[in-house]
């Protein structure tokens, strides 16, 4: 078995300097690095990962709670903290909370107990009275398209409220005006600034939003199926509406094909995400597109960061939206 003693001798170093270079622990002139990262791949020399974790007091591992995987935004954003923590040498071990306090606290507990060396919380995640008992710990943890006001947690999120505005103003500039909004439940944090920004399209452009206008429901296409039913049952139904997320926006689709109602030229419908399938529905789905790989991505690195230097300052990154037509407006 190839040892640090073989490469060190292979690079025309010492075996103290492949320990460093390996287990980043001072620092190495590049030309030194390059030449023993030379040595490790001719020699094809693979250190001890569980060793090392000892050595440096880390698992190598990020820990994700996330509500449900199987949501197609969520599991597009866990692709980009996956590929990010293979790419900066962490395993990542998803936990989904299902909404459920005792599953959330059991997700924690991989971090109280260190087998993972930071958190992300992806979304609705567990209330912030747990994270911020985490991080008065010490613990490291970044915070995915959700903000917690009250603590002092690096954040990546989408321009949420944005999309909001841009999808009611799409339906505004096509000539609408009685534009409803399907919301999700009000716990389920991103519907919030979503629904801020549908209301302020309205109010630039002088239009008065009804309460009937607004419905809330599940974040899913039922959800988006049975807000669509009680919108057109209406004396005076909505000729547009914008859907929270994609979800919704497919089963209000749905809800209004069962009446006979043609999509876009009867209602228009917007979506918000751009998950995958968005633009395979019938008529396919136009939606506000957030960057989900990038999301995911970011978290990944403000948390290595974060695991490597917990002093530096607080951060948080919004990232940009973008509208994207297709066939149901």
């Amino acid at each position: 078995m190839v040892t640090q003693e073989d490469v060190a001798k292979c690079a025309g170093v010492s075996t103290t300097t492949v320990s460093h270079v390996i287990n980043e622990t001072r620092f190495v002139s590049r030309e030194l690095r390059q030449r023993v990262y030379q040595a490790m791949e001719e020699l094809d020399y693979r250190p001890n990962a569980i060793a090392r974790s000892l050595r440096r007091r880390e698992s190598g591992q990020i820990g994700v709670i996330v509500p449900d995987i199987a949501y197609p935004f969520l599991a597009e954003v866990a692709r980009g903290i996956e590929d990010a923590g293979f790419r900066l040498g962490y395993n990542v071990v998803f936990c989904s909370s299902h909404q459920d306090c005792d599953k959330e606290l059991a997700c924690l507990d991989l971090a109280r107990t260190r087998q993972v060396d930071g958190i992300v919380v992806l979304g609705a995640g567990p209330d912030s009275e747990h994270i911020g008992e985490l991080i008065e710990r010490g613990t490291p943890a970044v915070s995915c398209n959700r903000r917690f006001p009250d603590l002092s947690i690096d954040t990546v999120i989408a321009d949420n409220e944005r999309a909001g505005f841009q999808a009611t103003r799409q339906l505004l500039s096509q000539g609408h005006r009685r534009v409803a909004c399907i919301a999700g439940p009000e716990e389920v944090t991103i519907s919030v600034p979503r629904l801020e920004g549908y209301r302020q399209a309205m109010e630039e452009l002088g239009v008065s939003v009804p309460d009937r206008l607004i419905v809330r429901d599940d974040f899913g296409n039922r959800g988006g199926f049975e807000a669509m039913n009680r919108l057109l049952d209406l004396s005076e139904p909505p000729s547009a509406v914008f859907a929270c997320n994609d979800l919704m926006a497919m089963g209000a689709i749905c809800a209004a094909s069962k009446r006979r109602l043609n999509v876009p030229q009867d209602v228009a419908i917007i979506g918000c995400d751009d998950i995958a399938m968005a633009a395979f529905t019938n008529p396919s789905l136009t939606t506000v597109a957030l960057p989900k790989h990038e999301l995911g991505t970011l978290a990944v690195e403000l948390l290595v960061e974060r695991i490597k230097d917990g002093d530096r300052p607080v951060d948080e990154h919004v990232l940009p939206v973008r509208l994207v037509m297709r066939d149901s407006c």
